[in-house]
């Protein structure tokens, strides 16, 4: 791993693929993560690929949207490897969400129109994608709102030029039946397919035609079945739309990809109304079983001590702190009614047993550990073992939650990862985990937060943590 790409200093790999390594990185003077897309050492003299390249950064450049990964900055390595520098989406690739199998229907269907919307802006200036498919479909938050961005436009070409492609390009699964078919010509209509493969993966849990072949030419050898056949449940307009758009006949789709997003919100609010029977299942099994699995309870840390107010109910934050004085914390004062803080077991999670520090802080703290309940709150505990790294900690897994790429973080002298499972079952409940450690102290911190609204202020949780130098020696 490059340990500096240009002025950004590197701090993780994202991912790579045959032509080109991404990068997690830290843009130390503006205090924020970018993503460096750097070509492979294999193709950086590779007259065409190196054209192909700067050509993806160009139309990044020139689309200039918020819909879709910006390119921040350009640049070369001494090897003479040319990269760009983009926007980081912090909430992870389509193709995470999808590992854990399909989305509530509601917002497949909205997240099926943010991408047809964000390829709109594509077709706008004159371009298509040619290769539209979950990795390439990422997630980031900004003001408090979830933004949908469509990324990777390494095979993006000029629609003018779209008569005269003679290699085949493309995704199996996701590629137009025209895309297969070298000089075929292709026009918008090719990403509608595209789109319309991504929405079928989102609400069935697999792509149009899956299982049949994986040859970088196939496409499927017959008409989709319907999503409802593969999903009961889903409404029978959802099935026309989305079957339009997945036509073999490019003339018989919707005619641009902002047709095929209005169509799309027009269907949201009718499945909504059925998801939200189950979403009221969800709630009545999870307060029946109130399990460690999906919600770490406040027993299950061996947490002792009254549950005793933790601060007045005035505007504003309010710090608490463990019984020892080893950990304090601040949070919202309308999380702060009550307090156990007379320390915790980290054999909870897998972490040597014994008694530490650590404190939970919640408005109800009785119907906290209820994953489904609305009510948030603040784990915080020390760990000798989780500093050292002698074992690894066993998270809870948050079943029914939209699990979120692992983020890097460093707060009151700590350094660790921040993990986010968000929108479980709908609703708008969400868990971060965090682990912090220290190697030249040994000692560790793990935290957890939940939330129960819109607005993450895990960052403001963490900036606030204080963590007292004695700690190293008192667990």
């Amino acid at each position: 791993m490059p340990h500096k790409i240009g002025r950004y200093r590197v701090t993780g790999r994202l991912g790579s693929g045959a032509f080109a390594t991404v990068w997690l990185a830290e843009d130390e003077a503006l205090k924020s993560f970018v993503a460096i897309k750097v070509l492979a050492d294999n193709w950086a003299y590779h007259a065409d690929i190196r054209a192909r390249f700067g050509e993806e950064a160009r139309i990044m450049r020139r689309a200039d949207s918020s819909r879709l990964v910006r390119v921040l900055d350009i640049g070369e390595l001494p090897d003479g490897r040319p990269y760009f520098v983009m926007t980081y989406a912090a909430g992870g690739t389509l193709a995470e969400r999808l590992a854990g199998g399909p989305m509530l229907i509601p917002r497949a269907l909205r997240t099926a129109a943010d991408i047809a919307r964000s390829v709109a802006v594509l077709h706008g200036i004159g371009v298509l994608h040619r290769d539209l498919k979950p990795s390439n479909v990422l997630f980031d938050r900004v003001a408090d709102e979830e933004r949908v961005l469509v990324a990777d436009l390494g095979l993006a070409k000029a629609i003018a030029h779209a008569s005269g492609f003679t290699v085949v390009a493309g995704t199996p699964g996701y590629m137009a039946p025209e895309q297969a078919r070298p000089g075929g010509g292709l026009d918008v209509r090719a990403d509608v397919y595209a789109i319309g493969a991504l929405t079928y993966h989102m609400l069935t849990g697999r792509a149009p035609g899956t299982g049949e072949s994986e040859h970088p030419g196939f496409v499927p050898s017959r008409p989709a079945s319907r999503p409802s056949k593969l999903r009961p449940g889903i409404p029978a307009r959802v099935d026309e739309a989305v079957l339009r758009a997945l036509h073999r006949d490019p003339h018989r789709r919707w005619a641009s990809a902002l047709d095929f997003a209005e169509a799309l919100e027009k269907t949201v609010g009718t499945a909504g109304a059925q998801d939200q029977v189950r979403i009221h299942r969800w709630r009545r099994r999870a307060r029946r079983a109130l399990t460690v699995a999906v919600s770490i309870a406040a027993a299950a840390f061996g947490l002792s001590g009254s549950a005793g107010p933790a601060g007045a109910g005035a505007p504003g934050w309010v710090r608490v702190g463990d019984a020892s004085g080893s950990l304090s914390i601040a949070v919202p004062a309308g999380w702060a009614g009550q307090l156990k803080d007379a320390g915790w077991n980290p054999a909870t999670i897998r972490l040597a047993a014994g008694r530490a520090p650590g404190l939970l802080v919640g408005p109800d703290l009785t119907s906290w550990p209820d994953p489904a309940s609305g009510v948030p709150g603040v784990f915080a505990g020390a760990s000798r073992t989780l500093g050292t790294g002698q074992a690894a900690a066993a998270l809870p897994a948050h079943d029914g939650c939209t699990p979120h790429p692992a983020r890097p973080v460093a707060v009151a002298g700590l350094t660790g990862w921040v993990r986010k499972w968000a929108g479980c079952d709908g609703t708008s409940i969400s868990f971060n985990e965090v682990l912090l450690t220290a190697t030249d102290n040994g000692y560790g911190v793990y935290i957890q937060i939940k939330q129960v609204d819109q607005v993450d202020r895990t960052d403001q949780v963490l900036d606030s943590l204080r963590v007292k130098d004695s700690l190293a020696q008192e667990n």
